[in-house]
């Protein structure tokens, strides 16, 4: 038998190996931190994440599911893309399931953008942007955001370029909270030329007040460059079980079927997503989503009257543009027991959470204001 090889006996790591130059320029992901238990009482405003668990239903189905986990899920997902077409109104094979949005958000790049092509979007706006850009060879031109924090589209369509290859419009935009209306995605569709895919990342939808939210299924029936990126994390509570989906033209949805990792959603999240679309489940999900809006009208009431003056959010959020003084306010919070998400010197994002954290929110801005 060949001897063992003890640890003293490893030999040396090296530094050798080779790692694609791109990476280095990559800005690292910053996760929402997490609720330190020390003894303080604290809760987790710093990541979007729904204050309640899953519907007992879709628990119930992902337990169940887990019987079958011995063996690999359905990689085409087909029970549940056959679902989000009816929903949809599309056919099944233009739907594209993944390890959610931001999963699917990397096929996209994959899919459409080579060394060196552009991708357009707004900043500050999902900081995953720029890492599923950069790492996959793209070059990001990030687009500042107006004075409001919202999408500064004039300058969006002016920084198109022969080498633009993808457009991405986050609405409602995280994390500051403004979202597009109809007309303005269409105003904007007009000065895009039809061979750049414009995806519009709607992971906040259903937050959004459903009498103004923008009609993206019409959007997209008329525009054949555009894709609709959705998640299952936010309202539907399956964050940890990570699975979302793209609604997309033929010629698209094919693309992000070659590029997608096989067997990426799990036989747990497709059955719970699927169960979420059930129209019991939809009912309560709908009630959970009218709480919430009507906790973040709560809270920036409250926040107003103490003379913040925040964008106008349609998230499960609400941002504020402390500046310079983010870090400072995010750790002002988290001594007293909130733990918020704090954006270089942008601003301090806090997630509509439990009753109670939002509450603690209203104190502790009202303290801040008054030092």
């Amino acid at each position: 038998m060949p001897a063992q090889t003890t640890h003293d006996q490893l030999p040396e790591p090296t530094e050798s190996v080779r790692i694609r130059p791109a990476l280095e320029a990559l800005p690292a992901y910053v996760p929402g931190k997490p609720a330190v238990d020390d003894g303080t009482r604290r809760f987790k405003a710093s990541s979007n994440e729904s204050p309640f668990p899953p519907v007992d239903a879709v628990r119930d189905a992902a337990i169940t599911a887990l019987d079958g986990s011995n063996r690999y899920p359905d990689m085409a997902a087909l029970d549940l893309r056959e679902a989000l077409g009816t929903q949809h109104g599309a056919d099944p094979s233009q739907i594209s399931v993944s390890t959610g949005s931001v999963a699917v958000s990397g096929d996209l790049v994959r899919a459409v953008v080579g060394e060196g092509d552009e991708v357009v979007y707004a900043w500050r706006s999902f900081e995953a942007y720029p890492i599923l850009v950069g790492s996959h060879g793209g070059v990001s031109v990030q687009v500042p955001l107006t004075d409001t924090f919202e999408h500064d589209l004039e300058a969006m369509a002016a920084a198109i370029t022969e080498r633009t290859r993808l457009i991405i419009l986050c609405t409602p935009n995280n994390p500051t909270g403004p979202s597009l209306s109809t007309e303005q995605i269409e105003e904007f569709l007009d000065r895009v030329p039809e061979d750049v895919v414009v995806a519009i990342d709607e992971a906040y939808r259903e937050f959004h007040d459903p009498a103004t939210v923008a009609g993206t299924a019409g959007i997209f029936r008329r525009h054949g460059n555009v894709v609709l990126l959705r998640t299952f994390s936010k309202l539907q509570g399956l964050a940890g079980l990570r699975i979302g989906y793209a609604v997309a033209h033929p010629r698209l949805a094919r693309a992000l079927s070659q590029v997608t990792v096989p067997f990426g959603s799990s036989l747990p999240a497709q059955v719970a997503a699927l169960a979420s679309l059930r129209g019991e489940v939809q009912e309560e999900l709908a009630e959970r989503a009218e709480w919430i809006r009507d906790e973040r009208s709560r809270v920036t009431a409250a926040l107003a009257e103490q003379g913040w003056d925040l964008p106008v959010s349609q998230g499960n959020f609400v941002f504020f543009p402390v500046g310079e003084e983010s870090a400072a306010f995010a750790a002002f919070a988290d001594e007293r027991g909130l733990v918020l998400r704090a954006y270089g010197d942008d601003g301090v994002r806090a997630t509509i959470a439990e009753q109670e954290a939002n509450d603690l929110l209203i104190e502790i801005a009202g303290a801040w204001r008054r030092r």
